[in-house]
């Protein structure tokens, strides 16, 4: 059974920063890699990406402040977030792909909360 499983998320005040990590118990490499959103009430959304060629590609509301990277030997995940603020207050997922050709985020974590105040 595949397992991700999110930690790092909490509460800090708008300006303060968290690390993310997603441990995943398949082999990262070549994989697409994803960190997700979804706020009370709305839709999730894609927050940053990895390709499978590990190119990263960011929403723009996170441009400049988020970054994501990944540890193959450790087939972990990480989203660094700077600058936080409130508007980044959700239920952050992280997602895997199947491996294969298509980037389809077929695997997904239980996530982990992050809240940020005023």
């Amino acid at each position: 059974q595949v397992q991700l499983v999110e930690s790092g998320g909490g509460s800090v005040q708008a300006g303060g920063s968290l690390r993310l990590s997603c441990r995943i118990s398949l082999y990262i490499w070549g994989r697409c890699l994803g960190w997700f959103r979804q706020a009370p009430g709305k839709e999730r959304d894609r927050v940053a990406t990895l390709a499978k060629d590990g190119r990263p590609v960011y929403a723009d509301s996170v441009q400049g402040r988020f970054t994501i990277s990944k540890d193959d030997d450790e087939n972990t995940l990480y989203l660094q977030m700077d600058n936080l603020t409130p508007e980044d207050t959700g239920m952050y997922y992280c997602a895997a792909d199947r491996g294969g050709l298509r980037c389809d985020f077929t695997f997904w974590g239980q996530g982990t909360q992050v809240t940020v105040s005023s």
